[in-house]
């Protein structure tokens, strides 16, 4: 909610403007009532509310949700919130997992370009890809929860097979990018900077090489996952959030989320004046 009211705020919006609220993560509190509704009472937001869970790639997959609405007239401003409490799902006796997440929330608001104000960000276009995958898996859900084999164990947090989502996914989330570039008429050279998935700086310098075509350096591909650790979905926001006030009108950037799945979003922006 938090994180809501500072995006309305930055926004100039008053929670009457809000016509639908995404609530998009990884680690929902529960099936229902939908956790956004319960966020919507809390705004005071108009319209409908639901909830959708696109493990780490949350936050792009309701973002495109978002635009689409709103360029189908659906509502003239739809508000997404990525609450990621990842330690509820840590098995912190697992080394390859426990130490790299963090917990965070961020919002941001999608509305038309007509009433946008100055110094918004325009979407020049969205991607969404899946392609599933064992590699990344919590088992746990309310129909296997009185089962007395399973209660207790370690497939009812997280697990992951952090070599073979590092090779499967660089490619997967690389050949997406270029892919959603050729089809929006877009160069690497038009790239000023990539806000990427903030899971393995090792990953995204491979992905941001690909798809620049060079070695990106902190100012190209800004990493936040030093400070945050992993925060599933809000990692790519959160670097956007953190490292984009320094661009200028006509600058064009790539928002990028990718996990488990697996899956991977998309979102080419452009400073607006």
């Amino acid at each position: 909610v938090n994180a809501a009211k500072q995006a309305l705020s930055k926004a100039g919006r008053d929670p009457s403007d809000v016509d639908a609220v995404i609530c998009s993560c990884s680690s929902l509190q529960r099936p229902y009532p939908a956790v956004g509704i319960e966020i919507q009472n809390a705004l005071g937001t108009n319209g409908f509310a639901y909830d959708m869970n696109v493990a780490c790639s949350s936050a792009t997959f309701a973002m495109q949700n978002a635009y689409d609405m709103v360029r189908a007239g659906h509502a003239r401003s739809a508000l997404v919130v990525n609450p990621e409490l990842c330690t509820g799902h840590l098995n912190f006796r697992d080394r390859e997992t426990h130490f790299i997440f963090g917990d965070a929330a961020v919002a941001v608001l999608i509305e038309k370009a007509e009433i946008a104000p100055a110094g918004s960000w325009a979407i020049l276009g969205t991607k969404c890809v899946t392609k599933f995958s064992n590699n990344i898996r919590n088992n746990f859900g309310f129909l296997n929860r009185c089962d007395p084999s399973g209660i207790g164990k370690p497939d009812k947090l997280i697990t992951q097979q952090g070599r073979k989502v590092f090779k499967e996914v660089v490619p997967l989330v690389s050949e997406m990018i270029l892919q959603h570039m050729a089809e929006l008429d877009l160069k690497p050279s038009d790239m000023r900077r990539l806000w990427l998935h903030q899971a393995n700086s090792n990953m995204n310098r491979l992905i941001a090489a690909r798809v620049l075509g060079h070695e990106a350096n902190e100012d190209e591909s800004p990493t936040v996952l030093d400070e945050y650790g992993n925060t599933a979905g809000a990692g790519s926001i959160i670097a956007f959030h953190n490292h984009s006030s320094d661009l200028k009108t006509g600058d064009k950037g790539l928002i990028c989320s990718f996990g488990a799945g697996y899956s991977a979003g998309s979102i080419f922006v452009q400073k607006a004046a």
